[in-house]
């Protein structure tokens, strides 16, 4: 199925849900509070068959703009892909946990929280995974200041050297 068609097929089906798709990077965006009907739409409509979530990607805006959350899907069988791109309010912000739906999403969001503070509502396991729990902030943020130490161990901010 054509990038097209999927579009026309999603928007028909769920019309208050797409916000803007884009013909040249293949991806759509939909609001928020449609995202759990729309996955389970893409995964279990026989015509779409998205059944592996590839990727999932958080990304900043910059200060005082969104925050949002890429999803990359395939379908093995129709060997067919998608972009879903979700936004949110910086503050207060959440997307519905997509880990019922694609079961790799559950560490996928876990690290969008951990790196972006993106909330996902009915997550299974909503914490952070690769900072200690009481750490302070979002480091992928734009608007991130790393601070000076953790518990006492400075945190370098010259990185020259780490690459």
């Amino acid at each position: 199925m054509e990038f097209s068609e999927v579009i026309r097929h999603v928007g028909s089906t769920f019309p208050e849900a797409v916000v803007s798709q884009d013909e040249g990077t293949h991806y759509l965006q939909i609001v928020p509070e449609q995202w759990r009907d729309v996955a389970l739409h893409l995964r279990d409509d026989s015509k779409l068959r998205f059944d592996a979530l590839m990727c999932l990607t958080g990304f900043d805006k910059g200060p005082g703009q969104s925050l949002g959350v890429i999803y990359s899907l395939h379908s093995m069988e129709h060997d067919h892909k998608l972009e879903v791109r979700i936004e949110v309010a910086r503050d207060g912000g959440a997307v519905p946990s997509a880990a019922h739906v694609w079961r790799t999403a559950d560490w996928h969001e876990r690290e969008a929280y951990d790196m972006f503070g993106i909330t996902f509502t009915d997550h299974p396991d909503h914490r952070r995974m690769l900072l200690p729990d009481d750490w302070i902030g979002h480091p992928l943020r734009k608007d991130y200041e790393t601070p000076d130490d953790y518990r006492g161990i400075p945190v370098p901010k010259d990185k020259r050297g780490w690459e």
